[in-house]
């Protein structure tokens, strides 16, 4: 059997009708929106299938709705036999590793990303934040931009080669969107309510913390890999890795590359292939698919039954 990593979206990853196919088709994959819907006071079930699409896209709402779709797939997927060595999640998607490895419940999870949401959003006034993806430009001259900007602008992902992405107060961003221009990047405007990952999230993850600090954090089994760190996560230091998430840059393309010295394959995990994309371009070769429906289920059902053989 291969060695797997499961990987799961964050962010920007939801869309309306996410998980309903599965959930028709799959009474594990129901069993997780149930207990959504019983455990949130408005029914998660409906805006993942039905929206708003306005309400789906607010952060506070997006979070819980996307680790509820993805931990509706793995529930589907592992009926299926296929289960991971390791596990990491971009940025929300972290907490639904965290699930998937029994580090914490769904139970309680599903409150902690609601909250989670709602600081993030009453963190920055809507208008006042910005987060921009930037193309085809390295670190060291992003960060040197961001810091030659002005206001607070910071590095917010280490995607994959040559894309990052930065964050912050709009007009500081806008400042740095177009020298980065200037020294030939392609940058674009991100559709977020949120400038997650910047210094603007601080004082929302120490408020945060009195919530993480609240759990028994178990033994991750597999091991999840920490946006923060890049590697494996400990129970003791869970709530202040996941504190420190909030502000810091979330640093995927080197947790990948971590994974793939371990692991065979990557299979994304929940809405959309955002992350397909980035493992692609960060480890050529390596990804096998993704799982948000009935025909990419089946697709990787055989292909894992193929490279068994």
């Amino acid at each position: 059997m291969p060695r797997l990593a499961f990987v799961f979206p964050g962010q920007g990853a939801q869309y309306l009708g996410m998980g309903q196919e599965l959930a028709v088709n799959y009474p594990e994959a129901a069993a997780i929106f149930n207990q959504a819907d019983q455990i949130s006071p408005y029914p998660v079930s409906e805006l993942c299938f039905a929206g708003p699409i306005v309400k789906l896209n607010s952060t506070e709402f997006a979070q819980p709705a996307l680790l509820t779709t993805s931990l509706a797939v793995l529930e589907v997927v592992k009926k299926q036999g296929i289960k991971p060595d390791l596990v990491a999640g971009l940025s929300l998607g972290e907490y639904t590793a965290l699930v998937a490895a029994g580090s914490i419940s769904f139970a309680e999870a599903l409150p902690l990303v609601q909250e989670r949401g709602r600081l993030m959003q009453e963190a920055v006034p809507r208008g006042k934040g910005a987060m921009a993806a930037v193309l085809g430009l390295e670190y060291e001259l992003v960060a040197g931009v961001c810091r030659q900007a002005g206001g607070i602008v910071d590095i917010a992902n280490l995607n994959c080669p040559g894309q990052l992405v930065i964050s912050g107060e709009r007009g500081a961003v806008t400042r740095a969107m177009d020298l980065l221009r200037e020294k030939g990047g392609r940058v674009r405007l991100l559709d977020v309510s949120v400038p997650s990952h910047s210094r603007l999230m601080t004082n929302a993850a120490y408020k945060l913390q009195e919530y993480l600090n609240k759990l028994d954090w178990e033994n991750a089994t597999p091991p999840v890999i920490s946006n923060v760190t890049a590697r494996e996560y400990s129970p003791e230091k869970s709530a202040d890795l996941l504190v420190q998430q909030l502000y810091s840059p979330v640093q995927w393309e080197a947790s990948i590359r971590y994974m793939a010295e371990r692991v065979d394959y990557f299979i994304e995990i929940g809405p959309g292939t955002t992350l397909s994309g980035l493992i692609k371009r960060i480890v050529p070769g390596r990804l096998l698919g993704n799982v948000q429906d009935m025909k990419s289920l089946h697709k990787i059902i055989r292909e894992v039954e193929t490279i068994a053989k």
